[in-house]
């Protein structure tokens, strides 16, 4: 990849590797392949972005126990896609058959993005301060993470299927639900990026909020996030009473409807908010930082 092209005075690059995990069984038994490449490249180009990064190149890497060419071709489109979104290039990956290894209907799907951000322009969180806010972009579902306990509560636990129908889900199929793929905010962020208001970003993934919007900010700060400044989408209110897990918990282990947090001065949030809107982001002030530590909701 030629790196000489693009302008940069000191390139740094930044890079992330992920995989789809256990959502990967959902896909199975819905038999449905043709999004989950997407949510592979989404797991790494949001990760390197939320470093302010430009997602330069991808390549995937799929595992499999015997090789079935039609179904391989549905996920190496998904791969495409997730690539086109973020306008990072596809450049190479690798398909290993492992008979024994893997049953023959099985396969693993991980890949790993690199890319580009200016040395001065690295987004490190190291300049939050008490009083900035935290701004929240939406999810599209459970995206890539937490599907261990998904599949527990709701195939296990209360017996539903990929083809259950609920109402509380708009009358679609769970399987469609829980297959949306994971949301690539590089398009979202970038302007953001450009207009250079964003201190930190926290990639809402697994661990929740808890663990990872702590990730950007510096010891002796914390989160304070305020529970009602974003609709918590439906299929969250599913799993919680699925899976009779505690309120808070949820916190801890999914997105809640919130993929990205960023945070900035509370005097940029409104031209934050703007710019994202821009971009067809409804964003959202959710909360702010305090001089206490770790993350509190409320």
């Amino acid at each position: 990849f030629d790196l000489a092209s693009l302008g940069y005075k000191e390139p740094v690059l930044i890079s992330g590797t992920d995989g789809v995990g256990t959502k990967l069984m959902v896909a199975k038994l819905a038999n449905k392949h043709d999004t989950i490449g997407i949510d592979c490249v989404a797991m790494c180009v949001n990760d390197i972005a939320a470093q302010g990064a430009e997602p330069l190149f991808f390549l995937d890497y799929i595992a499999c126990g015997k090789n079935d060419p039609a179904l391989l071709e549905q996920v190496v489109a998904g791969v495409a896609d997730g690539c086109v979104q973020a306008g990072s290039a596809l450049v190479g990956g690798e398909t290993a058959e492992m008979p024994g290894m893997y049953d023959e209907d099985e396969y693993d799907l991980a890949g790993f993005s690199v890319g580009v951000a200016e040395k001065s322009a690295i987004v490190d969180g190291s300049t939050i301060a008490e009083g900035d806010v935290l701004i929240g972009l939406p999810s599209t579902g459970v995206h890539s993470n937490g599907f261990s306990l998904v599949r527990k509560a709701l195939f296990e636990q209360v017996g539903y299927t990929v083809d259950t129908v609920l109402d509380e889900l708009g009358g679609e199929k769970l399987g469609d639900v829980l297959l949306t793929p994971t949301k690539i905010y590089v398009k979202a962020l970038s302007p953001l990026f450009k207009a250079g208001v964003v201190k930190g970003v926290a990639h809402i993934t697994g661990g929740g909020f808890i663990e990872n919007i702590p990730r950007m900010i510096p010891d002796g700060l914390a989160a304070h996030i305020n529970l009602g400044s974003w609709p918590v989408l439906p299929i969250f209110d599913v799993l919680e009473k699925a899976g009779s897990i505690d309120h808070m918990e949820m916190f801890n282990i999914f997105n809640m409807g919130i993929g990205m947090v960023i945070a900035l001065d509370a005097s940029q949030a409104e031209k934050a908010i703007a710019i994202l809107a821009e971009q067809g982001e409804k964003a959202a002030v959710i909360g702010r930082v305090t001089d206490t530590e770790g993350v509190v909701i409320r």
